[in-house]
C-alpha cells in the first residue's frame, strides 16, 4: 500500500480519530478506522495500528475492543473528564455571572474538544446563555491572573475601580487608583471579590473583581498578615451579605420553623437552634456584619422572622422601615 503524505502524523490522527469519533456508545471497527484515517491522507494497515494503539495506551488514551458477533470494535475508555462531569462545568459556566457571554462561549466550546462529537452534542444541547445578564468586563480573566500572581508573590497592586453612570458607562469611582494588598479571591451572590487589607483605613475590604481595571503589581510586600491570620474566609462571606460590610454584630433572631432551611442554607448547620416560647417558632444566634444588606434580607422574609437583640439592631431595624414608610406617604 502507497504511503500517504501525512504519514508522520499518523499517530497524530489516530488519537484525533479516536478522541472525536468514539466513546462508551460509539465504536469503530478496523476497517472504518482505515477508512477513516484515509481521510487524512495517511494510510494504514491493521498489523501496524495494533502497533499504533499500543502506543496511544502508552500515551495515556486508554483504547478498549469487544467483540461483537465476527467484528471487533474499537473505542477510547477513561478520559481526562466523564461526560457527567464536563456537564457540571458547563452549568457552573453558565450560571456565573462574572464570566462574560462571550467568555462563557469560548470556554464550554473548549471543554466540548474534550469529548467525542457525539458527547459534545449532548454538552450542546446545555449551551442556554440566554437573557442571562452576565458581566461585561473581558479581561476579568486576566485581572484574577494578575491578583494570582499578586497574592503568590507576596506583593500590594494597584487598580482602578470603577461603577457605572446613568449614561450606562463604567468610570472610575475616584481620582488616583486604589492600593490594598490582595489575600484572597472569593465566590459570594454570583459575583467574584477580592479580599484585601487597606493599610490606611487599616481594614479588610472587598471588592468586585468585573469592577476592577488596570491592575499593577507592586514592588512592595503586602501589609495585613496578622488580620488574615485566622480568618475564616466561609465565615467571613456567611458574615457579610453580597460582600456589603458593616459592622460585625451577634444577633439574636427568631424565626417560624418552616424557615429553619432558610437559616441553614445561610449560615450552615453549626449554628445554635433552640425552641423560642411561640409555639412552632425557633431561636437562634448568628454573627453577621449588619449592613442594609442583612436588613433587606430579614425584611424580605416577611412575619416569619423578627430581630429580638440586641437593642440597636432591633431600633435600627425599625428606623429604616419608618423611613421606608415616609417614601410612600
Amino acid at each position: 500500500m502507497p504511503k500517504g503524505t501525512n504519514q508522520k502524523l499518523k499517530l497524530y490522527y489516530l488519537a484525533k480519530l479516536m478522541v472525536e469519533k468514539t466513546d462508551d456508545n460509539h465504536y469503530l471497527t478496523m476497517p472504518e478506522i482505515i477508512e477513516e484515517l484515509a481521510k487524512y491522507d495517511v494510510s494504514a494497515e491493521r498489523k501496524s495500528l495494533y502497533e499504533d494503539i499500543k502506543t496511544l495506551e502508552d500515551l495515556g488514551i486508554e483504547v478498549l475492543k469487544e467483540q461483537e458477533g465476527r467484528n471487533t470494535l474499537y473505542h477510547v475508555g477513561t478520559k481526562k473528564f466523564e461526560l457527567p462531569e464536563l456537564k457540571l462545568l458547563v452549568d457552573s459556566i453558565q450560571v456565573s455571572k462574572f464570566i462574560t457571554e462571550k467568555k462563557s462561549r469560548a470556554l464550554i466550546k473548549k471543554l466540548m474538544d474534550l469529548v467525542s462529537v457525539h458527547e459534545a452534542a449532548q454538552l450542546q444541547r446545555q449551551v442556554v446563555v440566554q437573557g442571562r445578564i452576565k458581566a461585561m468586563n473581558e479581561s476579568i480573566y486576566y485581572v484574577v491572573d494578575d491578583i494570582h500572581k499578586a497574592i503568590s508573590s507576596n506583593s500590594k497592586i494597584t487598580f482602578e475601580y470603577l461603577q457605572w453612570n446613568v449614561k450606562k458607562e463604567m468610570v472610575p469611582r475616584k481620582e488616583g487608583r486604589y492600593e490594598v494588598s490582595p489575600w484572597a479571591l472569593t465566590f459570594d451572590d454570583e459575583n467574584y471579590y477580592l479580599i484585601a487589607f487597606d493599610s490606611v483605613d487599616e481594614k479588610i475590604k472587598h471588592y468586585r473583581v468585573d469592577k476592577m481595571r488596570s491592575i499593577k503589581l507592586l514592588d512592595v510586600k503586602r501589609d495585613g498578615a496578622e488580620q488574615f491570620k485566622d480568618l475564616d474566609m466561609a465565615s467571613y462571606s456567611k458574615m457579610n451579605f453580597g460582600m456589603f460590610g458593616g459592622k460585625t454584630t451577634e444577633v439574636d433572631i427568631e424565626f417560624n420553623n418552616k424557615l429553619v432551611g432558610v437559616f441553614l442554607d445561610r449560615f450552615g448547620k453549626d449554628i445554635h437552634i433552640i425552641s423560642a416560647k411561640k409555639e412552632g417558632w425557633s431561636q437562634t444566634r448568628v454573627e453577621v456584619a449588619v449592613s442594609d444588606q442583612f436588613l433587606g434580607w430579614i425584611f424580605a422574609l416577611g412575619r416569619d422572622v423578627k430581630i429580638i437583640g440586641p437593642s440597636e439592631v432591633t431600633e435600627r431595624f425599625k428606623n429604616e422601615i419608618a423611613e421606608l414608610i415616609k417614601c410612600y406617604e
